[in-house]
């Protein structure tokens, strides 16, 4: 029996979360050049998550990282993910192979170069490293003052060669094998923001701070052609390499910018692509997708297959883009978890499957005005959500009721709870403990248990019988609600500037579990809010290859064990009725016809004296027995039953037999028979191939069955068989006489 640790909780234990799918951080897209398949990377928080771009179905989910993921980028075999001074390298999506360490300060800029990742830190100190031996392969100090590296890229073709754009506007390009400065670029008197590689060599596009797009040719310094975004900075650029020359720009207030780059113009907006900034905006390669993400917690798949180049919304993930206040179970299965969040929107997450999410809107005072101009426009759109029920109304502005037990529970200001029975009216417990204000509170589907959250960061669980405190742990951020699941198996949990939901797995209902009141003088420690996948110890290794947005199927060994029979899982029509075929035929079959009557005239011999024509006889010497072994031919079956004599191998006639019909199943055993061209000792290697069925104990039904039909059938075509059938050991024994 288990009893509480001060190092975790002796209840509840992290699941995973819900509803989180991206941050600030650009997304980074790879191609699996083995599944033909795009996919994408999303950092959130402390690991990063994979989804195929198909049906935007998590993949993986990376291991946790000890701080949060401040830049993300990945080549062919390896995903970097920078937190704080240090690097990891990560392969399968999942598992860190490589650590980088040599960074004085936080770093924030990754680029993949071949066998080498390029680094940049804050203090300004760009480390090149060799991915393998994790060494430093060269590094390159600047001036913070003169020139601060804010975005950097590999020019396409150019060898060796590095681009780098700086906070003051210029640019320039070094060879990173000989360690020099080829050619700096004077700028556009701007921040550099975004630098991206245009469809054409030698040419680069350069976002800036002003909202200005440059489109520059570095071999020449000649800049081609000049864009103006009116919504602030450029934070991403994509080319369309599917032959249409557009230009998709990302802006700080969601917008999206397409430009044509033939006619030098803007085409067409999207606006409020997300409620945030463009974190990155990345088209699919020779087609016309465009997918984006930002910090309000969405991926967004865009399509352009529409008259005047906008892009319609094709697939998305999104969670709430403010943390939630109010999470509540809907139903009785536990299954959905309803969330209110301050972005005003009321969300259903599945604790399933994500694609089983919904949104359900934000709400507005004026419905017809949303429709017209949408939600985001519409002055009469309600504030955020503060509190709402479902259901039954028992949760009420920190009052509880227990529908089970009938019990009131209280939080006041002073951090305690009163228990108040509601048919006497007496308050019946008080608990304390609690040093910051109650924010939330939920009882357990049998009423037992009554769990609170403070903003002392605490989940505290009282037991309502004994009046006493069986499990507390703290969490790094205080919970703003709690709600346990009508089947408790699983404690949700929302948090302070949290935008997912938190599951926590209820260990009574899988072991034992020692609920002794704890110590007035107890101290409980912190506990890592859950990832977005099941703890590690839990879950079975998980690669690219699979796809989480289906479940896996089930498929069943052909022998479970070795002393149990297994049957064959056919359709009963291919095989039960073997024994019944006459009766079959003689339903199915349709009457003989009679025959017609006798003509009234005596037949004659035609001559010229009439005389009347004499029955015929067959004459004696003349059998009326066919001798079809000179016109049967050997079937495959029978082929297959001969070569098994030699080798004893059955499993090539047992598997042609399995895909026979009853009635063809009939035909290739009666033709066994001497009588109708066989041999008898093809007849012997049936009776073989049934032992050996018999044997390995699969396919029990259809041995039983072929062995009674060639039993009947060899009775009807000569009295020789004489059967004593009983079981031993699964096996049955006969004797049949087998000489003639």
């Amino acid at each position: 029996m288990e009893r509480p640790h001060k190092d975790r909780s002796a209840v509840f234990s992290g699941f995973r979360a819900l509803g989180l799918y991206s941050n600030h951080l650009a997304h980074v897209l790879r191609f699996h050049k083995k599944h033909r398949e795009f996919y994408v990377l999303t950092a959130v928080g402390q690991c990063f998550h994979t989804y195929n771009v198909k049906k935007l179905g998590i993949v993986a989910v990376s291991n946790a990282l000890p701080e949060d993921i401040s830049s993300l980028a990945a080549d062919r075999m390896l995903v970097y993910a920078a937190y704080g001074k240090l690097i990891s390298a990560f392969a399968k999506n999942k598992e860190v192979v490589h650590t980088y360490t040599g960074h004085q300060a936080d770093v924030h800029l990754l680029l993949p170069f071949g066998d080498h990742l390029i680094s940049v830190d804050k203090d300004n100190a760009v480390i090149i490293w060799d991915v393998e031996s994790e060494d430093t392969y060269l590094q390159i100090s600047y001036d913070k003052a003169s020139f601060e590296v804010s975005a950097l890229m590999h020019p396409s073709t150019y060898l060796n060669k590095i681009l780098f754009g700086s906070s003051q506007g210029s640019l320039q390009l070094w060879n990173i094998k000989s360690n020099k400065l080829l050619f700096t670029f004077p700028g556009w008197a701007s921040a550099v923001t975004v630098l991206q590689q245009t469809p054409a060599v030698d040419v680069v596009g350069v976002g800036l701070a002003s909202g200005q797009i440059i489109i520059h040719n570095i071999r020449f310094d000649e800049t081609l052609m000049k864009f103006q975004q009116d919504w602030g900075p450029v934070t991403a650029l994509s080319f369309r390499t599917d032959r249409h020359p557009i230009m998709a720009s990302g802006s700080p207030i969601g917008h999206i910018g397409l430009w044509d780059l033939e006619e030098k113009k803007l085409v067409s907006q999207m606006r409020d692509a997300h409620t945030t900034a463009i974190a990155g905006l990345t088209f699919l390669q020779n087609e016309p997708l465009l997918i984006t993400n930002g910090a309000d917690n969405a991926i967004r798949v865009w399509i352009f297959d529409v008259a005047g180049g906008d892009g319609r919304l094709l697939r998305h993930r999104t969670g709430h883009s403010a943390p939630p206040k109010k999470i509540q179970h809907n139903d009785q299965s536990g299954i959905n978890i309803l969330s209110a969040g301050q972005d005003g929107t009321l969300q259903s997450f599945s604790t399933v499957h994500e694609r089983f999410n919904k949104s359900l809107g934000h709400g507005t005072l004026n419905k017809t005005r949303a429709k017209k101009k949408g939600v985001t426009h519409d002055t009469a759109k309600l504030p955020a959500i503060t509190t709402f029920a479902s259901g039954c109304l028992n949760d009420v502005d920190l009052c509880l009721i227990s529908p089970n037990s009938g019990m009131l529970a209280i939080a006041l200001d002073d951090f305690t709870v009163h228990i108040l029975d509601m048919e006497t009216r007496r308050a019946v417990r008080r608990f304390s403990g609690h040093r910051g204000q109650i924010n939330d509170m939920t009882f357990s589907p049998d009423g037992r248990w009554l769990i609170t959250a403070s903003m002392d960061c605490a989940i505290r669980t009282w037991d309502l019988p004994s009046g006493s405190l069986v499990d507390c742990f703290l969490v790094d951020a205080a919970a703003v609600s709690l709600s346990m699941s009508p089947t408790g198996n699983f404690l949700a949990s929302s948090h302070v500037d949290g935008l997912g939901i938190y599951l926590w797995s209820n260990n009574t209902l899988c072991s034992m579990v020692s609920l002794r009141p704890l110590p007035a003088d107890y101290e409980p420690t912190v506990i890592m809010l859950p990832g977005t996948c099941p703890s590690k110890d839990t879950e079975e290794e998980e690669v690219l290859d699979a796809d989480s947005s289906e479940m896996l199927e089930y498929i069943s060994p052909a022998q479970l064990d070795e002393h149990l029979v297994t049957l064959s899982l056919l359709p009963d029509s291919r095989w039960k009725n073997l024994l019944h075929l006459d009766i079959i035929k003689d339903i199915t079959n349709p009457p003989p016809k009679l025959p017609k009557a006798a003509p009234f005239f005596i037949p004659t011999i035609p001559g010229l004296v009439p005389q009347f024509a004499l029955p015929t006889t067959p004459s004696e010497d003349q059998s009326k027995v066919v001798n079809f072994g000179v016109l049967v031919q050997k079937s495959t079956f029978y082929l297959q039953l001969e070569n098994a004599l030699d080798n004893s191998s059955y499993e090539e006639p047992v598997k042609l037999l399995r895909e026979l019909g009853p009635s063809a199943i009939e035909i290739e055993l009666r033709a066994l028979s001497p009588d109708m061209g066989g041999e008898v000792r093809v007849m012997q290697s049936f009776l073989k191939m049934i032992s050996s069925i018999l044997q390995s104990k699969r396919d029990f039904d259809l041995a039983q069955a072929y062995l009674a039909l060639f039993l009947k059938v060899r009775y009807e075509q000569s009295a020789d068989v004489y059967l004593f059938t009983f079981p031993c050991n699964c096996t049955y024994h006969f004797y049949i006489n087998l000489t003639q």
